[in-house]
């Protein structure tokens, strides 16, 4: 799963994610698990490590929220 605390007014989200990396074969850190998400749920996040949180991923959700669900339901298909 991810992890989040609630952020303040800005529209993106920085989960902690090594759970749902730790569950996965082959995935040892962020980046190789935002291009994991990518080609498997089509979800674009930018990994963490670049901004000095490596094991996180940062989301954007400046879009509606029905593409808002639709993201969600594809992570949560290709991790079940």
């Amino acid at each position: 799963g991810f992890s989040c605390i609630e952020g303040e007014g800005a529209f993106y989200a920085f989960p902690n994610v090594e759970e749902a990396m730790s569950k996965i074969d082959g995935i040892n850190n962020d980046v190789e698990f935002s291009t994991w998400l990518l080609e498997n749920a089509e979800v674009a996040v930018v990994p963490g490590t670049p901004f000095g949180a490596p094991g996180h991923v940062r989301l954007s959700f400046a879009t509606s929220m029905e593409n808002l669900k639709k993201a969600v339901d594809r992570i949560k298909k290709v991790l079940s």
